[in-house]
């Protein structure tokens, strides 16, 4: 009996490589690179599923010229933007994502973002890596303490709730903004805002875990910023889109946003260059769920979704 033949456009984690080569004949990017539109349609010629990641463009028009074995796409991640699903549904083909498994990993990664914008992490760790440090010093690199401040969080799914319960150990007041409040079980004592009028100016530190999409598109504005207190710490472990650069990095310089800690970014990698020019910015290349243990789950999850589609089943994972 024949296997069938998995389509997987990037290098994934050794284990999540051998449970597919074990299950299936595979076509893989060897090279780790993003695949044209082209070469993604020559490779999935005969193709029975697709195991795409963030990068890989899979618009209207891919989807329509996929040939007609291809019968799941999956992708290695959370996000789906990346992914015309109106024009998979039109064509019949389901798409499933990862959800819930690396909520955990991801909010570490927001943690670790904080702490690092409050505490200059990024500029202690260039001072002394050059060279050019001299000893300590009474005033040197003086930051924001963590414990005890107030942290809003925009968006309070899986990742914004762990971010939540991470923070409570550090004493941290929680709010959060959403379309509409948790239950109580949720929510635990993090206190809910129906209006930036109300959540901003609390927000001595702002994390972003919302969605993208054009409804969260640059949510993060001028208006918004100003509404926050002056020397505001900003985070996001979410979606570059979230952002709208310019008016942050006005922010950054006028000191309106003392610091800010960013994994993702409009465009990446290619981020506006103006960041690499502050020193009150730490900078991760969307490292949110590079655990070994998260990206083994990342990708046994959607190994899942592919094995229950082409055995008839409906995944657990399916995108909504």
């Amino acid at each position: 009996m024949r296997k069938p033949v998995l389509l997987i456009t990037r290098r994934l984690p050794p284990a999540v490589e051998a449970r597919a080569r074990r299950d299936y004949e595979v076509r893989q990017n060897s090279d780790d690179r993003l695949l044209s539109a082209d070469e993604i349609l020559r490779n999935a010629e005969g193709a029975d599923a697709i195991l795409c990641a963030p990068g890989d463009r899979l618009d209207a028009d891919l989807i329509a010229r996929l040939p007609q074995s291809v019968k799941v796409i999956a992708t290695f991640s959370v996000g789906f933007d990346h992914i015309d699903i109106a024009a998979a549904r039109a064509r019949g083909i389901p798409v499933c994502h990862t959800p819930d498994v690396l909520s955990v990993a991801t909010a570490e990664l927001a943690m670790l973002l904080i702490l690092a914008a409050a505490r200059r992490a990024g500029e202690g760790e260039r001072l002394v890596r050059s060279g050019r440090w001299t000893g300590w010093a009474p005033t040197q690199l003086l930051g924001t303490q963590v414990s005890g401040k107030r942290l809003g969080i925009f968006g309070m799914g899986r990742i914004g709730r762990e971010l939540a319960r991470i923070a409570r150990g550090f004493q941290m007041e929680v709010h959060y903004r959403d379309v509409a409040p948790l239950p109580e079980a949720l929510a635990q004592d993090a206190i809910y805002h129906a209006s930036d009028e109300s959540f901003l100016p609390l927000c001595q530190f702002l994390s972003l875990h919302a969605p993208g999409g054009e409804a969260t598109r640059k949510w993060l504005n001028a208006e918004r910023i100003a509404r926050l207190p002056r020397g505001a710490v900003v985070v996001n472990a979410a979606r570059g889109s979230l952002i709208d650069d310019a008016a942050l990095i006005a922010a950054l310089k006028t000191g309106q946003v003392a610091a800010a800690g960013l994994d993702v970014y409009e465009g990446e990698p290619n981020l506006n260059p103006e960041y690499r020019t502050l020193e009150n910015v730490f900078l991760l290349p969307h490292l949110g769920s590079a655990t070994v243990e998260t990206r083994d789950a990342m990708g046994f999850l959607a190994l899942d979704g592919i094995d229950a589609v082409l055995n008839g089943k409906t995944p657990s994972n399916l995108v909504p």
